[in-house]
């Protein structure tokens, strides 16, 4: 798996009107063409600039979670990471996305698309996470 990384510097970032109210995903509601406010967007998805960067997805493993081939995420590198959360890991030099399970049994890599099978990890692996995934950046065709 082929892997663009990314490094959030902490600038300023880019301010855009936002208007901060529910968008219907179903029936048509009313919108006002007045947006009182502005939102950063580089504040809103990095809560720790430094320890922050983006990662380029290659492959569908993670389908039914939303994030597919071509996406960006945003990983956070000073987040210990937790049970049932979406991490980037390194297995035997290789990256790969999936979420962080624990069972009886020990840790185990979850895909999110039932075509790949999770991945035990055991002591005899090279495994290390290199931080939590925070944010998605979808491009929209």
């Amino acid at each position: 798996m082929s892997l663009s990384i990314y490094q959030i510097d902490g600038q300023a970032g880019i301010e855009i009107p936002f208007f901060d109210v529910g968008v219907a995903a179903g029936d048509p509601s009313y919108v006002q063409e007045y947006f009182p406010d502005s939102i950063n967007i580089s504040q809103a998805l990095v809560k720790n600039p430094k320890a922050t960067f983006c990662v380029r997805v290659s492959g569908q493993s993670m389908v039914g979670a939303g994030i597919d081939d071509g996406d960006l995420l945003i990983v956070d590198k000073e987040l210990q990471a937790r049970d049932g959360q979406i991490i980037l890991a390194v297995i035997n030099g290789d990256y790969t996305v999936k979420r962080l399970l624990k069972k009886e049994d020990g840790y185990y890599l979850q895909p999110e698309n039932p075509a790949f099978q999770p991945l035990r990890i055991t002591q005899f692996m090279d495994f290390r996470i290199w931080g939590v995934v925070t944010g998605l950046i979808k491009k929209m065709a």
